[in-house]
């Protein structure tokens, strides 16, 4: 049967749930689950999927965080040969209502935090789909109105409470699923305010996972963190980067980030994976003391920049692990370079004092081109384009915005990350955002570098915008007791028209979802701080 899955995500799961049955696949707080368990429950609740939206349902949404409707569902949809979409609750409910518009889903599965919200996201859809209910029992289900009856398909899929999925049987046949069959599908932001959908085929993941177990060998003795929202891509790492391998997912609460060193050493984590925002707010505090993370043997960091102090603190704290620095865009099926962290070496190959990105993985290609899309000069900044078999086939039927980010040379598709990049010692350095790029009386200025200055001169934390217009570089730091004296002192090192013309004190950085820095609050933040004044 294995084979006839295609090697599809999820088969390890399957796999280790015959070879390893009482192995701990998955912890949440205190509960541990088996891999017998997970894979039996999720048989059970994808036997439903099947019989409530068809023998192959296409797209089955997850609404549900951090708990067993959230990871079982994730497998479930899997084993129901459906791609899995990630849904949460803590987003704008617009914007989610949104997704699950454009997502066409067959069916949703539910927790009970996300309950309430169902009337209001299932109320005028055309055609509603199937909703699973592990967590709740039919009663407890909210009105969800009659809808407005016939569009796509029209009608309503069925309700199905935790006492129909309990009472099920496992699904004996799971549907085949082949290479370019939609493994998941996650929304990023667009600039025109809707999200994009980003769909991953199996054969992205599956290129992705390979290349990461032959980099870190996972056994079935690893424990892995799961940090970030699955509305994340690095949820994806953690997790099947466990289940395929045997090891063991652990999900972390977020009241536990701010001091993590007992959860660490209570759950024996091997792996941790997080955006360098986690580690950098530990530092700051002065918590990542030397040798406070004994157990772990990988730090892998993605998602943002890694700034030389972040890593240098981590590498002390956790002496017994390799750190690593990843880069890569949801397009690029999670991370397509990475950089190896060398005490002695790295701190002098660090541009702008964050770590370079490295070099990309097997099997992808990169070019890195000018604004005429013409290859650069060796050494010279550009944008960084990427092909390969992780490469997303294209934003879900958006062919306008497909046509606008990627680009067909030699017979190569290439994702246009919108990254700039240089080469620098035989390893990728990224500068920033090609929208991070701005010209000040006529001068090309990239912000990242009057960033890492502002650090330097004592800054913990520093972004800049162009703010109030176009033509102002503005400063908002963390950290810093005199922010104005800050940018003075980085006019020793940056020519008078990098220096931010106004700077601001904030006592923490807005993040969104993801643990990045959300530029978009912090512009509000200033309209916001303009229109006191």
């Amino acid at each position: 049967m294995l084979t006839a899955l295609n090697r599809r995500l999820g088969v390890g799961l399957l796999h280790h749930s015959h070879t390893l049955p009482d192995h701990i696949a998955l912890t949440i707080g205190r509960r541990e689950y088996t891999y017998q368990e997970v894979a039996h429950t999720a048989r059970q609740w994808a036997s439903l999927l099947v019989e409530a939206a068809g023998p192959r349902p296409r797209r089955v949404g997850v609404l549900a965080s951090r708990n067993q409707a959230a990871y079982v569902g994730v497998a479930a949809a899997l084993f129901a040969g459906a791609a899995f979409v990630p849904l949460n609750h803590e987003l704008p409910l617009r914007r989610t209502r949104t997704m699950l518009e454009r997502s066409g889903l067959d069916a949703l599965i539910v927790d009970e935090a996300s309950l309430p919200q169902l009337p209001q996201l299932l109320r005028g859809l055309p055609r509603r789909p199937a909703v699973l209910l592990p967590d709740s029992p039919r009663a407890g289900v909210p009105h969800l109105g009659d809808g407005d009856g016939d569009g796509d398909g029209g009608g309503h899929g069925p309700v199905l409470d935790a006492a129909d999925l309990a009472a099920a049987a496992p699904l004996d046949q799971l549907p085949e699923a082949g290479p370019e069959d939609l493994a998941y599908v996650l929304f990023t932001s667009g600039s025109t305010g809707e999200p994009k959908q980003v769909p991953i085929t199996h054969a992205n993941v599956r290129s992705f996972l390979d290349a990461n177990q032959d980099r870190y060998r996972l056994t079935p003795d690893d424990r892995l963190t799961q940090i970030g929202d699955q509305t994340f891509d690095l949820s994806v790492f953690d997790l099947f980067m466990a289940w395929e391998n045997g090891a063991r997912v652990c999900a972390m609460d977020p009241l536990e980030l701010p001091a993590p060193f007992p959860y660490l050493e209570r759950n024996g984590i091997t792996v941790w994976f997080s955006v360098p925002s986690v580690a950098a707010a530990l530092r700051d505090r002065g918590a990542l003391t030397p040798g406070s993370m004994p157990t772990l043997r990988w730090s892998l960091f993605c998602g943002e920049a890694l700034p030389r102090a972040t890593a240098e603190a981590w590498q002390a704290a956790a002496p017994g692990s390799t750190v690593e620095n990843l880069y890569g865009p949801t397009e690029l099926t999670i991370a397509c370079t990475v950089y190896r962290w060398d005490p002695q070496t790295s701190p002098a190959l660090c541009v702008h004092d964050n770590a370079p990105i490295g070099l990309p993985y097997p099997g992808l290609h990169t070019l890195i081109l000018d604004e005429d899309l013409a290859p650069v000069a060796d050494g010279a900044t550009g944008e960084l384009c990427v092909a390969g078999p992780q490469t997303t086939p294209g934003y879900w039927q958006a062919p306008g915005p497909t046509a606008e980010r990627f680009l067909t040379r030699e017979g190569k598709t290439y994702f246009r990350t919108g990254d700039l990049v240089r080469m620098h010692h035989g390893q990728l350095i990224c500068i920033g955002r090609n929208d991070q790029q701005v010209k000040v009386d006529g001068y090309r200025i990239e912000l990242g570098e009057i960033e890492a200055a502002l650090r330097r001169c004592g800054a913990t934390e520093a972004v800049c915008l162009m703010w109030p217009d176009p033509a102002t570089i503005t400063a908002v730091m963390r950290g810093a007791a005199d922010p104005a004296a800050v940018a003075e002192a980085s006019a020793d090192s940056l020519p008078p028209y990098m220096v931010p013309k106004s700077v601001h004190a904030i006592e923490t950085m807005p993040l969104n979802a993801n643990g990045k820095v959300d530029r978009t609050a912090l512009r509000r933040w200033l309209d916001d701080g303009a229109a006191r004044r």
